[in-house]
């Protein structure tokens, strides 16, 4: 008994499907299937493909009757930056150093005016940030 099995095209796998109907209709007649193969394993091997975080989905508001979709992607990004994307990136990188620096800079005086404070050594004669009393109060 043998069983008629139509093996399906692979024009019926939806990436190559897309592939093809965004192509002139002569043109994407003109593959065969061991192109059309080759063609759905580049398109299903794509290296960008791939993100450290890929989380996507859809959220339905109950009363108004929309449903929306979210894509959250995070990732390495192997494509090449503009210009202006270079000049935000230094801006934005400037701009973190700087601030973590600051903020060192601050909490290290903290410290030092702590352990001033803690040993008892008095710079200036009756004056007082008044640090020190509001760290002996915690």
């Amino acid at each position: 008994m043998t069983a008629d099995y139509i093996r399906p095209s692979i024009k019926d796998d939806p990436k190559v499907r897309n592939a093809l109907n965004s192509m002139p209709t002569d043109c994407a007649d003109s593959f065969t299937e061991p192109q059309l193969h080759a063609i759905r394993v580049a398109l299903i091997q794509n290296r960008w493909q791939k993100h450290f975080v890929d989380n996507r989905g859809t959220f339905f508001i109950p009363f108004v009757g929309w449903r929306f979709y979210y894509v959250l992607l995070v990732g390495r990004n192997r494509r090449a930056l503009s210009r202006q994307e270079k000049k935000l990136t230094l801006t934005a990188f400037i701009l973190c150093v700087l601030s973590f620096l600051i903020i060192s800079l601050l909490l290290g005086l903290l410290l030092l005016y702590l352990l001033k404070s803690a040993l008892g050594i008095d710079l200036f004669k009756d004056t007082s940030l008044g640090i020190w009393d509001w760290w002996q109060s915690l």
